[in-house]
């Protein structure tokens, strides 16, 4: 199985932790990292915006994209959030079937 690192922004920490959890408890990511406070400049509107923003980086397998997806679109406040993936094709390999086996659909045990 592919995996894959998905990148996203969030308005603040609150949402991204809320965000990540779900994924984790939904078993859409082995893993989420949260960066704190990055300085995003946008068009919007016709305009150029600058916000603080939060980064979440979650690791999952691309057979999930698209129910990670749905999740974070289910409780995101933007309009138009950034969720975009990018495929792992090399990496430590232990770490690689890690995510997959956290990912896994456990009910196939």
């Amino acid at each position: 199985m592919e995996q894959i690192l998905v990148y996203m922004t969030f308005p603040d920490e609150e949402t991204a932790t809320r965000t990540g959890r779900a994924l984790l408890e939904q078993r859409l990511a082995a893993c989420v990292n949260i960066l704190p406070r990055v300085d995003s400049m946008y068009w919007w509107n016709g305009e150029i915006q600058r916000e603080d923003e939060v980064i979440m980086l979650a690791k999952t397998s691309s057979a999930l994209f698209e129910p990670l997806k749905a999740c974070v679109l289910g409780l995101h406040p933007y309009e138009v959030p950034c969720i975009v993936a990018l495929a792992l094709d090399q990496g430590h390999t232990p770490f690689l079937q890690w995510i997959d086996e956290q990912t896994r659909d456990r009910s196939q045990k």
